[in-house]
């Protein structure tokens, strides 16, 4: 079965704005465009339920419902219970906010490990508790090709290791990490696990409670939503970690790591990801009965869409001289998120592209450490080019010829 990708991309209000027309996206890995259900949704809210949600009266009891909803729903399509999913601001804030939760968890002198290959977000936050008197210790990517090696994890734990945090895949390097395997190793060390799934959950949401990491992180902006942080805190270790939230919140799951009140109109809006992703199901035959089968099909469908897009595009920054390829030059190894290393500075690079109708990326991506790693200023920067499921065949070729034009 193949994706239908005309379907996916008239689910896509973008697709049919004028202003857009005759420009290839290639800054999905920054944010994705806002799929038709999610508008409708956060439109709805703010036209019929703009009011404090719970209440009795009838559009304040609508307003719940629809935030209980997005809730689960997301859930279901993650394999989580509703009560191991909150939303925040963003990743970044939720990690923050872990990251206190755990300075009050842990003992003086106890560990994390913490990767050179993240984004600040999954790096910075856990960093910092070095100030209070926690040790953090760096599992370092390989400075040519940017991979995280498991062994290299396995002799950094013992038993002072309270949490491993990683990314799922690098939104510069691209490289699909181990998650089952990687977990498997620092639960087998009595260590916890963060997973940022940022990168990852664009191109199909994961079965969590598959994967098995103890918290999982990622935006719904960048998988068709609002701007919101979506996090998984699995419950065995939920009820451990010291409630972050107010105090009169500390049984109200979806409230005890989320120390201000939700955006309601955003969290209703996430139930919009979950109509797109049963649409796309139910429109290419799937018709399994958990929700997170039917997710775990679509996530297959986007896969291969994107795989087979994505080795030609590998292949032509391979073949040239003048470009440094971060990360696996096999589709299969990556997300779709391409950084290349230039002479000329990222963001220059980006500027280049865009009068060929290109819209791309350049930068240092707040992912300064694993950039310094790999021998790159961050000041100078990559080109990025990154792309999901609704990317046609057609865009990539012109994408490669815009290339081969400006650069």
């Amino acid at each position: 079965m193949m994706l239908d990708v005309d379907f996916a991309r008239a689910q896509f209000p973008a697709f049919a704005e004028p202003s857009l027309e005759g420009q290839a996206f290639f800054e999905n890995a920054g944010g994705s465009y806002a799929c038709a259900p999610v508008i409708e949704r956060l439109t709805r809210f703010y036209r019929a339920r703009k009011v404090q949600p719970y209440a009795p009266f009838e559009a304040s009891r609508l307003a719940g419902e629809e935030m209980d909803e997005a809730r689960g729903r997301m859930a279901a399509l993650l394999g989580v219970g509703e009560d191991e999913l909150s939303f925040g601001p963003s990743t970044t804030q939720n990690a923050y906010v872990l990251a206190r939760a755990f300075a009050g968890f842990m003992d003086e002198g106890e560990a994390i490990v913490v990767t050179d290959q993240d984004h600040e977000a999954n790096s910075g936050p856990w960093r910092r508790l070095a100030e209070e008197g926690f040790e953090i210790r760096e599992w370092a990517v390989d400075p040519e090709t940017g991979r995280l090696d498991p062994d290299d994890l396995a002799a950094l734990l013992d038993e002072k290791v309270r949490l491993v945090c990683f990314p799922h895949c690098s939104n510069v390097v691209g490289e699909v990490n181990p998650v089952v395997e990687i977990s498997a190793i620092a639960h087998a060390a009595g260590a916890f696990v963060c997973v940022d799934g940022v990168s990852y959950a664009p191109h199909g949401l994961p079965d969590v409670g598959r994967l098995g990491p103890d918290i999982y992180l990622f935006s719904t902006y960048k998988t068709y939503g609002p701007h919101q942080g979506a996090m998984v805190i699995r419950r065995a270790l939920a009820q451990l970690l010291p409630v972050q939230g107010h105090h009169f919140n500390a049984d109200v799951p979806e409230k005890r790591f989320v120390p201000a009140g939700p955006d309601h109109a955003q969290v209703a809006a996430c139930a919009g990801i979950a109509d797109y992703w049963d649409a796309l199901a139910a429109h290419h035959g799937v018709t399994a009965e958990r929700a997170a089968d039917r997710a775990a099909a679509v996530h297959d469908l986007f896969r291969a869409h994107e795989t087979a897009l994505l080795q030609p595009l590998l292949d032509h920054v391979a073949g040239r001289d003048d470009m440094r390829l971060l990360g696996p030059a096999r589709a299969e190894a990556r997300a779709p998120t391409v950084a290349v290393a230039l002479e000329r500075p990222g963001a220059e690079a980006a500027a280049r592209l865009a009068p060929h109708g290109i819209m791309a990326g350049g930068g240092d991506f707040y992912a300064h450490r694993p950039l310094r790693a790999m021998g790159i200023d961050p000041e100078h920067g990559v080109l990025r080019v990154s792309f999901v499921h609704y990317t046609t065949a057609e865009e990539v070729d012109r994408l490669i010829a815009a290339l081969d034009a400006a650069l």
